[in-house]
Formats: C-alpha cells, sequence, structure tokens
C-alpha cells in the first residue's frame, strides 16, 4: 500500500493528496478560467454539470488513495493555503511502456511562473526515491502552448523524449491528436 504523501516545495508551496474538501476551490478555479481548465482536463463534458463531473473525480481519486494506481495532489501557495492548482499521476495510458501519465493544471494568476515544473520535479523526486525506475507518460494537444512548454521542460529537466507521430486519444465521442513525452525516471536526473 503506497500512500500519496504530502510534498512541500523549498519555496514553500504544498501539494497536499487531493480530497473532496477542494472541491469548491477546484469549481471556483474551473469557472475563472474554464477554456484552460478544459484544456487540462479535457475529458469534462461542458455539457454537462461540471461540479457533478469534479466530483465523481475526486471521489475517484480518494477510492484509489493506496493502490498505488493514481497519485493526485492540490497544489497550495506557501502563506494563505489558497488553491493553485492541480496535479496528477492517472492511469490512463497510452505508451506500453508507461506507468503512469502526467497531468498539472495551474491556476490563473499563478501560470508561467514554473510552478508546474517545479511541483512536478517533487513527484519525480519521490517517483525516484522510492527505486525501481519508472516510466511517466505526457500527452499534450499540439494547440496547448502552455502545456508543451512545461513538458519540454520537464523532458529537458529529466532526460525525457518526445515521440515523432502523434497519437490519438479519444475525448466525448473525437479522437484528438496529442503529443507524447515519456520521462524514465530511474535514469532521469533533474537539472
Amino acid at each position: 500500500m503506497i500512500q500519496t504523501p504530502t510534498l512541500t516545495l523549498n519555496n514553500g508551496i504544498t501539494l497536499n493528496p487531493a480530497k473532496n474538501n477542494i472541491l469548491t476551490d477546484l469549481l471556483d478555479a474551473y469557472n475563472e478560467d474554464s477554456v484552460a481548465a478544459q484544456t487540462a482536463l479535457p475529458w469534462l463534458n461542458p455539457n454537462e454539470d461540471i461540479r457533478r463531473q469534479l466530483r465523481d473525480m475526486l471521489f475517484d481519486i480518494q477510492a484509489q488513495n493506496g493502490t498505488d494506481q493514481l497519485h493526485f495532489w492540490s497544489i497550495h501557495q506557501p502563506e494563505t493555503k489558497k488553491f493553485i492548482g492541480l496535479l496528477g499521476l492517472g492511469d490512463e495510458l497510452q505508451s506500453l511502456h508507461a506507468k503512469y501519465n502526467l497531468g498539472y493544471w495551474v491556476r490563473k494568476g499563478h501560470q508561467k511562473k514554473g510552478i508546474a515544473t517545479l511541483c512536478v520535479d517533487a513527484v519525480f523526486n519521490w517517483l525516484k526515491q522510492r527505486g525501481g525506475g519508472v516510466v511517466v507518460e505526457i500527452a499534450v494537444h499540439p494547440h496547448n502552448e502552455a502545456g508543451l512548454a512545461t513538458a519540454i521542460a520537464i523532458c529537458n529537466r529529466w532526460n525525457g523524449e518526445r515521440l515523432d507521430q502523434f497519437i490519438g486519444i479519444e475525448f466525448n465521442e473525437r479522437t484528438v491528436p496529442h503529443h507524447l513525452h515519456l520521462v524514465d525516471i530511474g535514469r532521469g536526473e533533474t537539472s
């Protein structure tokens, strides 16, 4: 049984295991910038109740805590503990080599500050300390410039690679092309 740990970054940002108690903050963040939220969580159906979909996601995350199938964290500011994002290792995989897929979403007003990359470093360091090596994939829509920049920064820091060909991912009955990046934590090194 491997529980999702609380991780604290050097700058004081805290990654707490995601739980149902962040639903209101998550919904506020969604309403603040639904386009960015939809990009980060493309499985959300904007024609259905967003609150229910986010609640169900958090319920699923909590129900699987300890199974080591997925690990999700809510990102919080140092002093105020305000919710500023979500980061997760999920199990919706495209590569046969990967154990987890990585997803991240930083709230508007906190973007372009390197928060996602720092949080990913903390999570990857946790995975590395566990030993045994693990491959993490990052699937990014080609029009998601911020997501691509973050994926490239992560790959540069952890010796990851972007596959040349696009992969198709099904969302809301549509196949959407994505870039796939793979990071082997067993051999990756941070900068």
